[in-house]
């Protein structure tokens, strides 16, 4: 005990170092303690991850708070301290620091959250994570096509929030709007295409219509914005090959791609009963045989 005590005097400034360390690692294990008590009794699951990071970011902020208290010596130092720090690490550790800005932006403003489908810088996915550094996303589309997932997991820098624009599909209103166009043969029955057509659409999309009138109308009462119809919507245009019909319908934003399979499935259907009323158009060539021309050859000399 001697020695350490005559070591202590002699290296004050390395035994300060050291007690410092062990009180952070004794910080940490408490966060992590903390967390493994909330994974193994919370069994909600939105519940027990808003409750970790409670506890992660709780712990960061106790962390940086025991420092300057620690190396300025008094509490009451703290203004200073935390001045000089910023100064010293504003430069070098400028990324960082607005990646924990922008965690915090994130979780006060509500930007997103875990569940969301949201693009951020040309990447598009499902938000399954967000910690203080990075967002964490399941990506969706690149090589697939429409709304698949590509199976590669994304970390993108929080800070990225405060240098784009964000697109979420899912905040405030879970539903996109979407079209799917039909050419139309100028022999068809004008008029029972455009019945089948709305008849089917109304069918299929009338849990979406329903739902997202209601939560249309919280999204008019909280933002200015004008009223939209939500109701499937049909127009015509006149081509030179065909006539098209241009179908506009909203639709829950994670089940896009299979209503539009089941729309030109039910269409595609309904069309074949009309036994020839209605017929698709497509691009197509005719080729036209050129008739024989006979060629005789007399001899002038004769």
């Amino acid at each position: 005990m001697d020695k350490i005590k005559t070591w202590i005097v002699e290296h004050p400034t390395t035994y300060s170092i050291v007690k410092y360390l062990l009180l952070v690692v004794f910080v940490l294990i408490l966060i992590q303690l903390a967390r493994r008590f909330l994974r193994k009794q919370v069994t909600d699951t939105v519940a027990r991850y808003k409750s970790q990071k409670g506890i992660e970011i709780l712990g960061y902020v106790i962390l940086i708070l025991l420092t300057f208290s620690y190396f300025s010596g008094n509490i009451k130092d703290l203004t200073l301290a935390i001045g000089l720090f910023t100064a010293g690490i504003a430069i070098t550790l400028q990324e960082l620091i607005l990646s924990i800005a922008g965690s915090l932006y994130i979780f006060i403003v509500k930007v997103y959250k875990p569940g969301d489908r949201i693009e951020i810088n040309g990447i598009k996915g499902d938000v399954i994570d967000v910690d203080s550094i990075y967002t964490t996303m399941m990506e969706i589309g690149q090589w697939v096509s429409s709304d698949n997932y590509s199976g590669r997991i994304v970390k993108l820098s929080n800070a990225f929030v405060f240098k784009g624009p964000i697109y979420n599909y899912s905040q405030d209103f879970p539903f996109i709007w979407d079209e799917l166009n039909l050419p139309v043969t100028y022999g068809s029955d004008k008029e029972i295409a455009k019945s089948l057509i709305i008849k089917i659409a109304s069918n299929i999309l009338s849990e979406f219509t329903a739902k997202s009138k209601s939560q249309w109308k919280s999204v008019v009462n909280k933002y200015y914005i004008e009223d939209a119809l939500v109701d499937p919507t049909l127009a015509i245009t006149l081509t030179d090959n065909w006539i098209q019909f241009n179908l506009r319908y909203i639709v829950d934003y994670k089940r896009r791609r299979s209503t539009k399979h089941l729309l030109y499935d039910e269409i595609h259907k309904a069309i074949k009963k009309t036994k020839g009323k209605v017929s698709l158009a497509s691009a197509t060539l005719e080729l036209i045989k050129i008739p024989e021309i006979n060629v005789e050859l007399t001899n002038k000399a004769e």
